[in-house]
């Protein structure tokens, strides 16, 4: 970290506390730029506000310079924030295996009308919610293709999951949700890898879907209007490291749907990919502060006031960690767990973890954590207060706020 970003967060700090996360919309912006530029110029690309739900950069990345991304959410909660950073219900996305009833009445109510499905009752439900709007929905048909491609990814088809209809089914389930009132179906959705590490890896996933939706649009004598190819666009996560680049991604996803989906230049289909983590993961910062030094047994261990609470490798579930913590111009280190201030021993950020020498007071940032923040967190464990976030542009700060959670009675009660 240079010195002018640190005395940047250090000032921060000082205003609004720690533990603080910081977002800076101008590296939001670039990584967008960044994956535009890497996708045929046809493409529409997706946000997924699971990574972020913050309100400032879902409007940022709706808005602002280059072009705008659209809303992939899985809840009313993050269909109400893209509401409230000025999208409209028609421009999103609503993805998910279990969309209740009342999840999609609301949906279609606030003018939500593509919807991913998964299984047969998820179409019918949608269905349902939209005649009693008077509505039709786009039903996209998730596809959980019979193999997976890449190594080096989290691997999202190819095995039994919740997500998606079995590609090897799809003849026979067809006929089951062609006709089903109040839908349409209108294309497929595609997600086979999350955070691939090997461009060549994610091309060869994203060919793969190419060549399956043609093969199901001509075996099946379906109308592809739509077709989402999914994401799997790499960025580290709590540790430093840069963005995955993919310079030869454009010109082979364009050969591609060139040869098997000729119409795809004109909307037939149209194209859409999906990201969270690419877009957001460099701008944003943790910032925390040493609250105690303790020795035992041999092992150091440093505390800080952030731990699982506040950034939870999707909710402490340790996939993702360990994390890394810097102090610029720092000359010494030492290994030591890193840990946080809860009152359990599942509170561990990192183990083994290389720190410079640290003392109580000190401030540490934990890079690349724009994604899966507070929301992936254990927030209400405890009873903590949630970390402020600051969200920048420049020295500019564009808005500072806090999550809170408070209990709400419900009737019905005797």
């Amino acid at each position: 970290m240079n010195r002018t970003l640190a005395d940047r967060h250090a000032r921060l700090a000082e205003r609004f506390g720690t533990p603080l996360y910081v977002y800076d919309l101008d590296e939001i912006d670039a990584a967008r730029s960044e994956l535009y530029d890497a996708l045929p110029r046809e493409a529409r690309l997706f946000y997924a506000l699971k990574a972020n739900p913050h309100p400032d950069i879902a409007r940022a990345l709706g808005e602002g310079p280059g072009r705008p991304c659209l809303p992939e959410i899985s809840s009313t909660g993050e269909l109400a924030v893209a509401l409230a950073a000025g999208r409209r219900g028609q421009d999103c996305l609503y993805t998910g295996p279990g969309k209740t009833a009342a999840e999609l009445d609301e949906a279609i109510a606030l003018g939500v009308r593509r919807f991913s499905t998964d299984s047969v009752t998820d179409v019918r439900r949608v269905g349902a919610a939209a005649r009693a709007h008077g509505a039709v929905a786009d039903c996209i048909l998730r596809v959980n293709a019979p193999s997976a491609r890449g190594t080096t990814a989290i691997r999202m088809t190819g095995t039994p999951s919740q997500f998606g209809f079995d590609a090897e089914t799809l003849p026979d389930t067809l006929p089951l949700v062609r006709d089903i009132p109040g839908t349409r179906i209108t294309g497929l959705h595609f997600f086979p890898l999350s955070n691939a590490q090997d461009a060549s890896a994610l091309i060869d996933a994203f060919r793969h879907s190419i060549i399956l939706a043609a093969q199901l649009e001509r075996d099946l004598g379906l109308t592809l209007r739509f077709l989402d190819l999914g994401g799997g666009f790499a960025a580290p996560y709590g540790v430093p490291g840069q963005r995955g680049a993919y310079p030869k991604l454009r010109a082979e996803l364009e050969a591609d749907l060139d040869l098997h989906l000729p119409g795809w230049r004109h909307d037939r289909p149209a194209v859409a990919f999906e990201a969270g983590r690419f877009l957001v993961g460099a701008g944003g910062t943790l910032i925390a502060r040493v609250g105690n030094i303790k020795v035992s047994r041999g092992h150091k261990f440093v505390v800080l006031d952030a731990g699982i609470n506040a950034f939870g490798g999707m909710s402490g579930l340790g996939r993702l960690l360990p994390v890394s913590v810097r102090i610029d111009g720092a000359a010494e280190t030492e290994t030591a767990t890193l840990v946080g201030p809860l009152c359990t021993p599942g509170d561990v950020l990192g183990r083994g973890v290389e720190l410079p020498v640290l003392e109580p007071g000190d401030l540490v940032s934990i890079p690349n954590a724009g994604a899966y923040g507070p929301t992936a967190s254990l927030l209400t464990f405890l009873g903590r207060p949630a970390p402020a976030e600051v969200v920048v542009r420049g020295d500019l700060v564009v808005s500072a706020s806090r999550l809170e959670h408070h209990r709400v009675a419900l009737g019905g009660c005797s």
